[in-house]
């Protein structure tokens, strides 16, 4: 292997004005602005957007209920423009479960900015498609099925670009006859949209400090389900969110169904990932929740389509970093837009990618390259989407402290207030980050969870199959150990190792023999759907996601 790396050929690389890590809500959006902009002032601008997904849309997972706002702002016509946003809220439900039923929140309690009215449920991932063909029409260039694996500096310590990932490496490290050195692609800015917990937004956060100052960035593991429905439970237009059962009051957490399409419902499951009990698996939480009595009726007699799960930011306004740095900048949920509470974060995903869309362009206009995007943070600290987060800034701390009853009366209290222009004047803190939240397994009780019924809820692997997850399985292993005997010596005596149970799935297997002796920890990176949940979760913060060959991963249809 060494010789090899000694004797590798060079990468070969193209130049652009702007390239953009990352093809979902933000990278598009960032994309599509500079183009405009370079057509409203004749000023002619290289774009280039690469996405690690096989295609674009399919590593996008949301619910989604969008605010349309970014998509107004970013193309106006949207509407007459045939994009796949034709489902209007007509109906919001809040509940409150438990494990004998449920209580429904009448509307006029729940604070104004809780209203879904006048939004929309989409597929994010078609949403991203249609935005795609709209930047390619403008001249972008998008290069989906390659992944982001290096940052490239100068000597000044500058970002000057990115570097593809090698192709056709063994997992032994050794070159296969189909081996590719990755390109670079340089530029006079970089702007890293990969969305939570991105491999590269990590490092860049690390070497430049961006998060000196700020609060830990918290998170949630969403996962979800598409279903197609019998036509004559089909509330076209409905919004379901609920609070409660399976979760207990000290686990923070919530559902959502979405009715839309043609007979579609689209069911997610978030868990707060700064959860105490090791025992806990937020997939089969999610299992155990479409067995309730107010939900379980929707699914009977329907099929289930695809699965899929994703990490979340939930930190909000006290944990958004500092967004820029020599040479390029964050954007969309690199650095963590999204409102809690609303569990909205895509329309500031685009309206980011906008506003650093125009510091570069300008920058670059200017004759400039390599240096700080200030006027982005200028932009950012005016913008609708600072006054988005600040004023629900302390309602993942409230629940977080309090637990969710008493946690989220005093949010909505907060919230109510900020809605009357009398917000509390302080900002609370977070604290730990979810890595530390763990009790030892000692202290804690193991959950036992039914058997899945194969109609309503289901297995792990079966649920994989659905996310159409494929990776070439003869390549290195890119969920990587920093020291391969924790698991078994820290984290299994210490935690149970929660890896086999946070992971949503089957990543990590704790295997033994047949009387129970000699356990080894087995990562089954194939099944890998790319959620991240490992990278923040695990308490000896000793995996490092990083990317595997670009195209790998899941593909999700109509999420």
């Amino acid at each position: 292997m060494s010789d090899q790396a000694d004797a590798l050929p060079e990468r070969e690389y193209m130049e652009y004005d702007v390239v953009i890590v990352g093809g979902g809500p933000a990278g598009l959006s960032a994309a599509i602005r500079l183009r405009q902009k370079a057509a409203e002032e004749d000023f002619d601008l290289s774009v280039c957007v690469i996405e690690k997904g096989s295609e674009i849309g399919a590593h996008i997972l949301s619910g989604a209920v969008i605010d349309p706002v970014g998509l107004d702002a970013l193309i106006p016509d949207w509407r007459e423009q045939d994009a796949p946003v034709d489902t209007e809220v007509t109906a919001d439900h809040f509940l409150f479960l438990g494990p004998a039923g449920g209580l429904r929140v009448p509307n006029f309690l729940m604070p104004p900015l809780m209203n879904n009215h006048g939004n929309y449920i989409v597929s994010l991932g078609n949403l991203c498609r249609w935005l795609a063909a709209k930047a390619e029409e403008l001249g972008v260039e998008i290069y989906p099925g390659f992944a982001g694996a290096e940052i490239l500096y100068d000597e000044n310590g500058s970002v000057t670009g990115v570097a593809t990932g090698d192709m056709g490496v063994a997992r032994d490290g050794e070159h296969k006859d189909s081996f590719m050195r990755g390109m670079e692609l340089r530029a006079k800015y970089t702007l890293f949209g990969e969305g939570v917990r991105g491999s590269l937004s990590k490092e860049l956060i690390r070497k430049f400090r961006l998060d000196e100052g700020r609060e830990p960035q918290k998170f949630g593991i969403g996962l979800k389900e598409l279903w197609e429905i019998d036509p004559k439970k089909h509330k076209k237009g409905l919004v379901q969110h609920s609070m409660g059962w399976p979760l207990d009051n000290n686990t923070g957490g919530g559902s959502f169904l979405y009715h839309f399409g043609d007979n579609l419902v689209s069911v997610g499951f978030v868990v707060h990932l700064n959860y105490k009990n090791p025992y806990l698996s937020p997939f089969d939480e999610f299992q155990r929740f479409k067995q309730h009595e107010a939900v379980r009726d929707t699914f009977e007699g329907g099929k289930r389509i695809s699965y899929g799960a994703r990490a979340i930011t939930e930190g909000g306004f006290q944990s958004v970093p500092k967004l820029t740095f020599p040479g390029g900048a964050l954007i969309g949920c690199s650095a963590g837009f999204v409102n809690v509470p609303r569990i909205k974060g895509s329309h500031n995903a685009m309206l980011t990618g906008m506003m650093g869309a125009e510091a570069a362009f300008d920058a670059v206009k200017d004759g400039r390259s390599g240096d700080e995007l200030t006027a982005y943070t200028d932009a950012y600290e005016k913008s609708a989407v600072y006054k988005d987060l600040k004023r629900v800034r302390n309602v993942k701390p409230f629940w977080s402290k309090f637990g969710t009853m008493i946690g989220l009366a005093f949010g909505g209290l907060d919230m109510w207030m900020n809605n009357l222009g009398i917000g509390l004047p302080f900002t609370l803190k977070h604290g730990k980050p979810d890595s530390a939240t763990l009790k030892k397994a000692a202290d804690c009780k193991p959950i036992d969870y039914p058997k899945p019924d194969g109609k309503i809820s289901f297995d792990k692997l079966s649920s994989v199959f659905l996310s159409a997850t494929n990776h070439e399985e003869d390549q290195p292993v890119h969920l990587r150990l920093k020291d391969p005997e924790i698991p078994i010596n820290y984290n299994l005596p210490m935690y149970d190792e929660p890896a086999q149970r946070y992971c949503p799935a089957g990543v990590y297997e704790v295997v033994r023999e047949d009387d129970g002796s000699n356990p080894r920890f087995q990562i089954n990176a194939q099944n890998c759907v790319h959620c991240k949940t490992c990278d923040i979760k695990d308490p000896s913060q000793n995996i490092n996601w990083t990317v595997p060959e670009g195209g790998g991963g899941p593909n999700y249809p109509n999420m």
